[in-house]
């Protein structure tokens, strides 16, 4: 089972640079931590700050590895209350193809 410092690296590889985002995200995963992707800095950057952001993605960390594993839909996990977005929620859809594993 990964730990949050190998999914920070993992998300950090796939959003590289320029993730094309332009804004920022904060994944909040409980009592796991929290994965904050700067998507409009030039170059992104992605670390375990908790700082404000334009989109804040709230889910457990089970079901973000389920999601992130494909086991989990996001779209059902939003409706089954799994996952919960505050703010900019087109950020958000951006951000499923950097979570995949």
């Amino acid at each position: 089972m990964a730990d949050l410092a190998q999914v920070t690296e993992h998300i950090r590889g796939a959003v590289g640079d320029n993730s094309g985002l332009g804004k920022t995200v904060k994944l909040d995963l409980g009592d796991a931590g929290k994965i904050f992707i700067d998507g409009a800095s030039v170059p992104n950057t992605v670390t375990n700050d908790d700082k404000p952001a334009d989109a804040t993605v709230t889910m457990s960390w089970d079901d973000f590895m389920a999601l992130s594993n494909g086991q989990l839909d996001p779209m059902m996990a939003f409706m089954q209350g799994k996952l919960k977005i505050a703010g900019d929620m087109m950020i958000a859809q951006k951000l499923a193809p950097l979570l995949k594993r």
